[in-house]
């Protein structure tokens, strides 16, 4: 029996295969493109940058902006 990734391998080089990952690509490029993706991923990055435990002080406002 075939392993799971050569059967997502053969798909992925078929006709159907090679279709879907191009639609798959050209979405997630629109999604990078849109403000309000970016927006919610500098707010993730600002979040784990900012370490934790550290909810006080100066400086855990509007970090460098």
């Amino acid at each position: 029996m075939a392993s799971l990734f050569s059967k997502v391998a053969q798909f992925a080089n078929s006709p159907k295969g090679k279709e879907a990952v191009r639609q798959v690509t050209e979405k997630a490029q629109q999604f990078a493109k849109d403000p309000k993706t970016k927006a919610k991923i500098d707010d993730v990055r600002r979040r784990f940058q900012g370490g934790r435990g550290t909810g006080s002080g100066p400086g855990t406002g509007s970090q460098g902006h």
